[in-house]
């Protein structure tokens, strides 16, 4: 079966970070793919906030003018200290970030503790890989309708089936991304379902999850 929405990807990384390639490198890349959207969210804190928000939104303007895939504007709040989240997902917003992702406590990277529950309580979009994730935090996210990620990036993805029995049994919204950094990376839709599937979704809720995730994207883009 295949996704009834366009393939997307709401957490990916250009060279303003991490990444590989320029934001409109990018966005060719995923277009030739037949991505409909695509959100650039590099990696921030406090030193590059600003930076990042303010030359993705103009790319993004420029991109999704000419081309066919939305380029969305966004950010990783990415190992900020759990006392500083909030604040800076109130300046991304303030400064026109469209999606804010939370970089969250995978067993891959020395998150400090504490960061999930941060992350939940602040105004962000999808929490990234959270890593084992408690009940309490995932009844956080069904109530605030924050997507929980399952990640396609290896070492993020080891805990992608306890999220998703998680997000069932409390009723969280999922994503499935592939937090690419290169070409390489970006995923096919076919990609997207086997991750989906290797996390112990059904194919109809995997189309369900792709469904639900592009209704967000069109209330995003306006």
């Amino acid at each position: 079966m295949k996704c009834a929405a366009p393939m997307f990807d709401l957490h990916c990384h250009s060279l303003f970070s991490d990444g590989e390639l320029l934001p409109s490198e990018l966005v060719r890349r995923v277009e030739v793919m037949g991505y409909g959207a695509v959100a650039i969210t590099d990696h921030v804190d406090s030193s590059n906030l600003e930076h990042v928000i303010v030359n993705l939104k103009r790319v993004a303007d420029e991109i999704s003018r000419h081309g066919s895939t939305r380029l969305i504007p966004g950010v990783e709040i990415t190992h900020a200290h759990p006392y500083l989240i909030a604040g800076l997902a109130v300046e991304a917003r303030r400064l026109g970030a469209k999606i804010i992702v939370c970089h969250g406590e995978t067993i891959a990277e020395p998150v400090c503790p504490g960061t999930n529950r941060a992350g939940l309580e602040a105004d962000i979009d999808i929490l990234a890989h959270p890593g084992f994730i408690t009940p309490e935090e995932a009844g956080l996210a069904a109530s605030k309708g924050i997507m929980l990620e399952l990640s396609a990036r290896k070492g993020h993805s080891l805990t992608n089936g306890h999220v998703a029995r998680l997000a069932r049994e409390y009723g969280a919204p999922l994503v499935i991304n592939s937090d690419g950094h290169s070409p390489s990376e970006f995923m096919t839709a076919e990609k997207a379902r086997m991750v989906g599937m290797g996390a112990g979704l059904a194919p109809d809720a995997v189309e369900e999850l792709f469904r639900r995730a592009w209704d967000r994207i069109l209330a995003i883009e306006g």
